[in-house]
Protein backbone atom coordinates (compact mmCIF):
# COMPACT_ATOMS: atom_id res chain seq x y z
CA UNK A 1 0.00 0.00 0.00
CA UNK A 2 1.03 3.54 -0.64
CA UNK A 3 0.15 6.58 1.43
CA UNK A 4 0.27 10.32 0.89
CA UNK A 5 2.80 11.53 -1.65
CA UNK A 6 4.01 7.94 -2.12
CA UNK A 7 0.71 7.15 -3.85
CA UNK A 8 1.60 9.40 -6.77
CA UNK A 9 1.11 7.68 -10.10
CA UNK A 10 2.61 9.00 -13.30
CA UNK A 11 0.85 10.02 -16.45
CA UNK A 12 1.59 12.59 -19.13
CA UNK A 13 -2.09 13.49 -19.41
CA UNK A 14 -3.84 12.86 -16.08
CA UNK A 15 -7.62 12.91 -16.01
CA UNK A 16 -7.44 14.03 -12.39
CA UNK A 17 -4.53 15.08 -10.20
CA UNK A 18 -4.08 16.27 -6.63
CA UNK A 19 -1.05 17.76 -4.91
CA UNK A 20 -0.36 18.04 -1.21
CA UNK A 21 -3.95 17.77 -0.01
CA UNK A 22 -4.56 18.23 3.68
CA UNK A 23 -7.75 18.38 5.73
CA UNK A 24 -8.59 19.16 9.36
CA UNK A 25 -11.87 18.20 11.03
CA UNK A 26 -12.36 20.02 14.32
CA UNK A 27 -8.98 19.75 16.00
CA UNK A 28 -8.04 16.50 14.29
CA UNK A 29 -5.92 16.18 11.15
CA UNK A 30 -7.76 13.80 8.83
CA UNK A 31 -4.90 13.56 6.34
CA UNK A 32 -1.97 15.56 5.08
CA UNK A 33 0.23 15.71 1.97
CA UNK A 34 -1.97 13.45 -0.16
CA UNK A 35 -1.03 13.50 -3.82
CA UNK A 36 -2.24 11.37 -6.70
CA UNK A 37 -2.53 11.28 -10.46
CA UNK A 38 -5.21 9.35 -12.33
CA UNK A 39 -4.74 8.38 -15.99
CA UNK A 40 -7.04 6.72 -18.50
CA UNK A 41 -7.80 3.11 -17.61
CA UNK A 42 -6.54 3.39 -14.06
CA UNK A 43 -8.33 2.58 -10.82
CA UNK A 44 -7.12 3.80 -7.42
CA UNK A 45 -8.45 1.92 -4.40
CA UNK A 46 -8.91 4.17 -1.37
CA UNK A 47 -8.49 2.40 1.97
CA UNK A 48 -8.84 3.50 5.58
CA UNK A 49 -10.78 2.96 8.78
CA UNK A 50 -14.13 4.63 9.36
CA UNK A 51 -13.51 8.32 10.03
CA UNK A 52 -10.13 8.31 8.30
CA UNK A 53 -11.33 10.86 5.74
CA UNK A 54 -12.07 8.73 2.66
CA UNK A 55 -15.39 10.42 1.89
CA UNK A 56 -13.92 13.84 2.59
CA UNK A 57 -11.05 13.17 0.18
CA UNK A 58 -13.45 12.04 -2.54
CA UNK A 59 -15.58 15.16 -2.00
CA UNK A 60 -12.47 17.32 -2.33
CA UNK A 61 -11.54 15.58 -5.58
CA UNK A 62 -15.10 16.11 -6.83
CA UNK A 63 -14.91 19.82 -6.02
CA UNK A 64 -17.60 19.65 -3.31
CA UNK A 65 -15.33 20.37 -0.33
CA UNK A 66 -12.43 22.79 -0.10
CA UNK A 67 -9.20 21.37 1.34
CA UNK A 68 -7.19 23.08 4.05
CA UNK A 69 -4.09 22.63 1.91
CA UNK A 70 -3.14 21.53 -1.58
CA UNK A 71 -4.88 21.67 -4.93
CA UNK A 72 -6.85 19.56 -7.40
CA UNK A 73 -6.71 19.78 -11.19
CA UNK A 74 -9.23 18.12 -13.48
CA UNK A 75 -8.56 17.15 -17.05
CA UNK A 76 -11.94 15.49 -17.56
CA UNK A 77 -15.54 15.52 -16.33
CA UNK A 78 -16.24 13.74 -13.04
CA UNK A 79 -19.09 11.55 -11.79
CA UNK A 80 -19.48 11.72 -7.98
CA UNK A 81 -21.21 8.68 -6.48
CA UNK A 82 -21.99 9.28 -2.82
CA UNK A 83 -22.49 6.74 -0.05
CA UNK A 84 -26.11 7.90 0.23
CA UNK A 85 -28.33 7.19 -2.75
CA UNK A 86 -30.05 10.57 -2.89
CA UNK A 87 -33.50 9.22 -3.78
CA UNK A 88 -36.64 10.95 -2.54
CA UNK A 89 -39.21 8.57 -0.98
CA UNK A 90 -41.78 9.03 -3.77
CA UNK A 91 -39.30 8.78 -6.65
CA UNK A 92 -39.35 5.66 -8.78
CA UNK A 93 -36.22 4.46 -10.60
CA UNK A 94 -37.74 5.73 -13.85
CA UNK A 95 -38.60 9.21 -12.53
CA UNK A 96 -35.25 9.47 -10.72
CA UNK A 97 -33.34 8.88 -13.93
CA UNK A 98 -35.66 11.20 -15.86
CA UNK A 99 -34.98 14.05 -13.43
CA UNK A 100 -31.21 13.62 -13.65
CA UNK A 101 -31.33 13.23 -17.44
CA UNK A 102 -33.26 16.49 -17.68
CA UNK A 103 -30.79 18.26 -15.38
CA UNK A 104 -27.80 17.04 -17.39
CA UNK A 105 -29.38 17.27 -20.83
CA UNK A 106 -28.82 13.54 -21.37
CA UNK A 107 -30.39 11.85 -24.39
CA UNK A 108 -29.24 8.33 -23.51
CA UNK A 109 -32.01 5.71 -23.61
CA UNK A 110 -33.07 5.38 -19.97
CA UNK A 111 -35.02 2.18 -20.57
CA UNK A 112 -31.81 0.49 -21.68
CA UNK A 113 -30.16 1.66 -18.47
CA UNK A 114 -33.02 0.40 -16.30
CA UNK A 115 -32.81 -3.01 -17.97
CA UNK A 116 -29.02 -3.11 -17.62
CA UNK A 117 -29.26 -2.30 -13.92
CA UNK A 118 -31.93 -4.93 -13.24
CA UNK A 119 -34.57 -2.27 -12.59
CA UNK A 120 -37.03 -2.90 -15.42
CA UNK A 121 -39.58 -4.64 -13.15
CA UNK A 122 -39.44 -2.19 -10.19
CA UNK A 123 -39.11 0.85 -12.49
CA UNK A 124 -42.41 2.30 -11.24
CA UNK A 125 -42.00 1.41 -7.56
CA UNK A 126 -41.47 4.40 -5.20
CA UNK A 127 -38.09 4.44 -3.51
CA UNK A 128 -39.66 3.99 -0.06
CA UNK A 129 -40.84 0.55 -1.18
CA UNK A 130 -37.64 -0.52 -2.93
CA UNK A 131 -35.12 -2.81 -1.27
CA UNK A 132 -31.79 -1.32 -0.20
CA UNK A 133 -30.14 -3.09 -3.13
CA UNK A 134 -32.65 -1.69 -5.63
CA UNK A 135 -32.10 1.82 -4.30
CA UNK A 136 -28.37 1.33 -4.68
CA UNK A 137 -28.78 0.11 -8.27
CA UNK A 138 -30.95 3.15 -9.03
CA UNK A 139 -28.25 5.48 -7.77
CA UNK A 140 -25.55 3.62 -9.68
CA UNK A 141 -27.65 3.93 -12.84
CA UNK A 142 -26.84 7.65 -12.89
CA UNK A 143 -23.28 6.76 -13.89
CA UNK A 144 -24.65 5.58 -17.25
CA UNK A 145 -26.71 8.70 -17.99
CA UNK A 146 -23.72 10.73 -19.09
CA UNK A 147 -20.28 9.71 -20.31
CA UNK A 148 -17.82 11.19 -17.81
CA UNK A 149 -14.26 9.84 -17.81
CA UNK A 150 -13.65 10.01 -14.05
CA UNK A 151 -15.74 8.11 -11.51
CA UNK A 152 -15.39 8.88 -7.79
CA UNK A 153 -17.14 6.05 -5.96
CA UNK A 154 -17.88 6.02 -2.23
CA UNK A 155 -18.62 2.43 -1.16
CA UNK A 156 -20.32 1.34 -4.41
CA UNK A 157 -20.95 -2.23 -3.17
CA UNK A 158 -23.03 -1.19 -0.14
CA UNK A 159 -26.34 -3.11 0.16
CA UNK A 160 -25.69 -5.12 -3.01
CA UNK A 161 -25.95 -8.90 -3.25
CA UNK A 162 -23.47 -11.03 -5.21
CA UNK A 163 -25.24 -10.33 -8.49
CA UNK A 164 -25.23 -6.60 -7.80
CA UNK A 165 -21.52 -6.65 -7.00
CA UNK A 166 -20.83 -8.46 -10.27
CA UNK A 167 -22.81 -5.78 -12.08
CA UNK A 168 -20.69 -3.04 -10.51
CA UNK A 169 -17.52 -4.92 -11.46
CA UNK A 170 -18.76 -5.21 -15.05
CA UNK A 171 -19.54 -1.49 -15.20
CA UNK A 172 -16.08 -0.65 -13.86
CA UNK A 173 -14.37 -2.99 -16.34
CA UNK A 174 -16.26 -1.47 -19.26
CA UNK A 175 -15.56 2.05 -18.06
CA UNK A 176 -11.82 1.39 -17.83
CA UNK A 177 -11.76 -0.38 -21.20
CA UNK A 178 -13.22 2.75 -22.81
CA UNK A 179 -10.46 4.90 -21.33
CA UNK A 180 -12.31 5.91 -18.17
CA UNK A 181 -10.73 5.87 -14.72
CA UNK A 182 -11.90 5.80 -11.13
CA UNK A 183 -11.08 6.24 -7.49
CA UNK A 184 -13.14 4.05 -5.16
CA UNK A 185 -13.41 3.86 -1.38
CA UNK A 186 -14.22 0.24 -0.58
CA UNK A 187 -14.38 -1.81 2.61
CA UNK A 188 -13.33 -5.42 2.18
CA UNK A 189 -12.42 -7.02 -1.11
CA UNK A 190 -12.70 -5.14 -4.38
CA UNK A 191 -13.95 -7.03 -7.40
CA UNK A 192 -11.43 -5.43 -9.72
CA UNK A 193 -7.66 -5.15 -9.95
CA UNK A 194 -6.61 -1.64 -8.90
CA UNK A 195 -3.72 0.20 -10.49
CA UNK A 196 -2.67 1.36 -7.03
CA UNK A 197 -3.95 1.74 -3.48
CA UNK A 198 -3.93 4.80 -1.27
CA UNK A 199 -4.26 4.35 2.50
CA UNK A 200 -5.46 7.14 4.77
Amino acid sequence: MHSGADALTTSSTPLLAARGLGMIRGERVLFRDVSLSLAAGEAILLRGANGAGKTTLLRILAGLTRPEAGSVSKGAAVHWFAHREGLKPAETPRTHLALWASAWGSNIDREVILTRMGLARPAEVPARHLSAGQRRRTALARLLLEDRPVWLLDEPYTALDAEGRRLVNDLIAEHRAKGGALIAAIHGEAGFAPSSELAL
